[in-house]
């Protein structure tokens, strides 16, 4: 692949998703997220939309022990969602460090049978705007079976200066491999890429501007997908990507507690990873050694050792996401695992944080987790509900419309394009395809699998 062309693209590509802010349709938008906001309260509080679960819980009264708190939770959600969207609008990208006062950098990219995706990679980093004699980049195979490590040799005699190749000759595991390169790290920060990703030329300089705030230990990319035109699923993920990092993580940034810096691209700061290196790669749970979920893992660690996270918007890597239904099972059966791992850890750390970042962690987490019973109860009571009144199931797909039409006033503002429709396929592709696998990761939490391996 023509490197140049390639972040020529991607560059094009990351300029219809930065959002335009101040014009007439930002304007338009944010008011139609505050007008859908009061208005969704109003039909859930005030009309009769939750009608027919009181009625069930009426006629079987065991179920009020559900419906109740349903209620008070639907109405702590919307003030989340308020709190959420202040934040929001509050947030702004940090400043980009200028070439000149660029810190010495290191990136790391682990590769397990990537065969010549991971050059892409190489490539993408070595074309970046930033010194490149304050510029290292360690690729180390994780003991592929392939022709990866074909393909790191390569791109070390194209950018022999700057690439150092390393193999392992055993597969370690994600985790493994990224331990290997932070042990070789020279750089004051380091970042990690995917082996399937590709970050854009200005991605370097802009993850490392909100370091020259001393509190910062981990800054999170924004992470947009690559192969977004080749299906259903991967549009779809796109547009959960966009509201996951747009919309989410701006949020947390603004109070300084961005729950996971993700692998597909996030900086690091290299003395406060030295500091838990030998816990976090040691990391187990409920006895069985922790091979997943990394990323969160490592965050959660500097957040306990009291530093701040925070989201830089202007930092874009493309990544390749699932095409079919099974590798998304597989991708999103990780992430429950490790969430619900991760969310034990965070729910003894956040008590470290500083008061405003500590109300607000706690609020939003203590919300977000709640939503799995009363969304699974809520289900259940629908279900039942539906046997004796068959329009409920009307009115529950009616409501998956209008929450997901809230949602995707967001995804707007972030990108102006028709892909928003993917957004409201999701929510039912979600809701119908989905929502197993958080349960099947709850009894399975102490797999190791990769899944993909």
């Amino acid at each position: 692949m023509n490197s140049h062309l390639e972040s020529t693209t991607f560059e094009a590509v990351a300029e219809t998703m930065r959002p335009p802010q101040g014009d007439g349709w930002d304007y338009l938008v944010i008011a139609g997220i505050f007008a859908s906001m009061f208005a969704l309260a109003w039909a859930a509080l005030a009309t009769p939309l939750l009608q027919p679960l009181v009625d069930v819980a009426r006629r079987q009264h065991w179920t009020m022990l559900w419906v109740r708190p349903t209620v008070i939770w639907i109405t702590m959600g919307m003030l989340l969602l308020l709190l959420r969207t202040v934040l929001w609008l509050l947030y702004r990208p940090f400043a980009a460090v200028r070439a000149e006062e660029a810190p010495s950098l290191t990136v790391i990219i682990p590769a397990y049978n990537e065969s010549a995706r991971v050059e892409h990679a190489i490539a993408s980093v070595a074309a970046a705007s930033y010194p490149q004699g304050r510029l290292q980049i360690i690729v180390v195979d994780d003991g592929s079976t392939d022709d990866t490590w074909h393909h790191i040799k390569n791109a070390a005699l194209r950018f022999s200066a700057r690439v150092t190749p390393l193999r392992l000759p055993a597969n370690l595991g994600k985790r493994g491999a990224l331990a290997e390169g932070f042990r070789r790290a020279t750089g004051e920060i380091i970042v990690t890429v995917d082996s399937d990703s590709v970050i854009e030329r200005g991605a370097l300089l802009a993850i490392v501007g909100p370091f020259r705030d001393p509190r910062v230990g981990a800054v999170a990319g924004k992470v947009a997908v690559h192969n977004r035109r080749a299906g259903l699923i991967p549009r779809m993920l796109h547009v959960r990507f966009i509201l996951s990092f747009d919309y989410l993580r701006s949020a947390q940034s603004v109070f300084s507690t961005v729950y996971c810096c993700p692998g597909a691209l996030a900086a690091y700061r290299a003395s406060v990873v030295r500091q838990v290196l030998p816990a976090w790669e040691r990391q187990s749970f409920l006895g069985a050694p922790c091979t997943y979920g990394e990323d969160r893992a490592l965050t959660n660690d500097i957040l306990a050792r009291g530093y701040d996270t925070v989201y830089q918007r202007s930092a874009v890597v493309h990544t390749l996401v699932p095409e079919t239904y099974s590798k998304l099972c597989r991708m999103f059966l990780r992430w429950d695992r490790s969430y619900i791992r991760e969310e034990f850890r965070f729910a003894r750390i956040v008590w470290k944080r500083p008061l405003f970042s500590r109300v607000l962690a706690f609020y939003e987490s203590t919300i977000t987790n709640l939503r799995y019973p009363v969304a699974y109860g809520s289900i259940a009571l629908w279900t039942v509900n539906a046997f004796a009144d068959p329009a409920a199931l009307v009115r529950m797909l009616l409501a998956i419309m209008v929450v997901s039409l809230v949602y995707v006033l967001y995804y707007l503002r972030s990108e102006r394009s028709w892909d928003f429709v993917f957004g409201i396929l999701y929510a039912y592709f979600s809701f119908f395809a989905l929502t197993w696998i958080f349960p099947y990761a709850a009894l399975t939490v102490r797999a190791r699998g990769w899944l993909t391996r």
